[in-house]
């Protein structure tokens, strides 16, 4: 039986692969990973979902043209070009990074499941036993998946496989109403396929703002058929290589009180992730952990046992994180490869103005507190918001752009922003000054008069939304 006692051990490969920094050059590191090398992000997330966006994006340009009087057709999407190039290059990078790792004389990596068998040590499928002197837990999420009859035929998919399909379906059902589902249900609509969308709330991105749920579930139902009040309740064979689904209409008490089939190629399950927790077995190990399952850290990422941190345990991105996000598990990331460096001058993650993006259509972004937190945290009385369209900007007006809206959300007494929430084209870009004035503490008089806005780009969006909240003028004299 083999057992190893490395410096530092990493179980997953996605953001935890960053921790191998060159502090660990002449220290022994072991790498654990069950899945592709890279994790969800590079593989099966973010990376390759945006590739599929862009085209997707190109391939509905005739709507916006006949907008503008010029008429546009897309003749045809080439879906296994499309594919092959997008993985034509995304499986090089997950095998060179593999290989990078493989060929570095200090760092071992271990391709199987791992299992916690103590605060810092795990054992492999193989029986390989690793007892390390820190360990960083950054083993992930997987997509949640009902227990409906038919779950299993091959052709219903999760975000992890629909993207390799041998040929683009004619016909898609999309079961959720969340990032994943609507980004999907964007990809498929725009080039070309049928897709049919149900949910078993009343809104789409039901997390959103509640103006900008509402007005983004209408916006969606103009490019795809958004069927709300559903649920799935199977899958069974069809005919030619199709599946029927079997869907349940619910009322407002969540009682069905109809059935419906749709004969469709192919299903995206798209309910949302569940963290890895348990296939590390961390409640064996006795770490604390949230309803969720998601490991519970402190602000220093240090994992939790019996509301304590573990001595040199840390956790990191979506087996511990609420956002789920990327760019959070970056930079918890480096909040962990700094604090397992310098033990004695720990750092903490940030929690605040985090920002996610949609790229579905019309595009989503948002940083912050809604309309309702802000108001459930401060009063209404100290609530000041204001929803700028784009058509009412200049470059709005060349878009002929009536429906992209964005929402500011500020303190009435102080004028500090509070939260911000886009949706249209543009809508991750357009957010990002929001997130500087959140990040950085600057009211939102003195960040829309502190500076110039080019005129007309669409940013002016951002300015006039800042510019139309109920908030004091600044004292500083640059700002007018």
């Amino acid at each position: 039986m083999t057992q190893l006692s490395p410096d530092l051990a990493i179980i997953g490969s996605g953001s935890g692969n960053s921790l191998v920094t060159p502090f660990w050059d002449d220290r022994h590191v072991v790498i654990a990973e069950q899945g592709v090398f890279g994790g969800t992000c590079l593989n099966v997330g973010c990376i390759p979902t945006k590739m599929f966006v862009r085209p997707a994006l190109l391939a509905r340009s005739p709507e916006e043209a006949a907008r503008l009087n010029v008429t546009q057709r897309t003749e045809g999407v080439d879906w296994p070009a499309m594919r092959d190039r997008i993985f034509g290059r995304i499986d090089p990078i997950s095998a060179g990074g593999r290989d990078y790792r493989l060929g570095l004389e200090h760092v071992e990596l271990i391709e199987q499941r791992v299992r916690l068998t103590g605060p810092r040590s795990f054992v492999a499928d193989d029986g390989t036993q690793v007892e390390a002197e820190r360990l960083v837990i950054a083993a992930g999420s997987r997509a949640v998946l009902p227990d409906i009859p038919g779950i299993d035929l091959p052709q219903v998919h999760t975000s992890d496989t629909i993207m390799r399909v041998e040929r683009q379906p004619q016909r898609v059902l999309v079961v959720g109403g969340g990032f994943i589902a609507c980004e999907f249900a964007g990809i498929f609509s725009g080039l070309g396929s049928e897709v049919v969308q149900i949910n078993r709330s009343q809104r789409l991105m039901r997390s959103l703002d509640e103006e900008v749920s509402a007005a983004f579930t209408e916006e969606a139902s103009r490019h795809w058929d958004v069927r709300l009040g559903r649920v799935l309740a199977g899958v069974r064979s069809g005919t030619a290589g199709r599946v029927i689904a079997d869907i349940a209409v619910r009322d407002a008490d969540a009682s069905t009180v109809a059935r419906e089939t749709l004969e469709v190629d192919a299903v995206l399950v798209a309910m949302g992730r569940r963290p890895n927790s348990d296939l590390v077995d961390a409640a064996a190990a006795h770490l604390d952990l949230h309803d969720d399952g998601r490991i519970m850290v402190d602000e220093f990422q240090r994992v939790l046992s019996g509301g304590s941190p573990v001595p040199g345990l840390f956790a990191l991105g979506d087996i511990s994180s609420a956002a789920q996000l990327k760019h959070v598990a970056n930079h918890e990331a480096r909040v962990v490869a700094h604090n397992l460096e310098h033990p004695d001058d720990l750092v903490a993650s940030r929690a605040d103005a985090i920002p996610l993006a949609v790229f579905t259509h019309p595009e989503l972004a948002t940083v912050g507190w809604t309309e309702t937190q802000a108001v459930e945290a401060i009063g209404a009385e100290h609530v000041t918001t204001k929803t700028q369209r784009y058509g009412d900007t200049a470059y709005g007006w060349a878009m002929e752009d009536g429906n992209s809206i964005f929402k500011v959300v500020a303190d009435r007494r102080d004028g500090r922003v509070l939260g911000a929430h886009v949706m249209g084209p543009e809508a991750s870009n357009l957010v990002q000054p929001i997130i500087t004035a959140m990040s950085f503490g600057i009211d939102a008089h003195t960040f829309a008069r502190g500076q110039y806005w080019i005129h007309p780009a669409l940013m002016e969006v951002a300015e006039n939304a800042l510019l139309g909240l109920d908030v004091p003028n600044s004292r500083d004299p640059g700002a007018i």
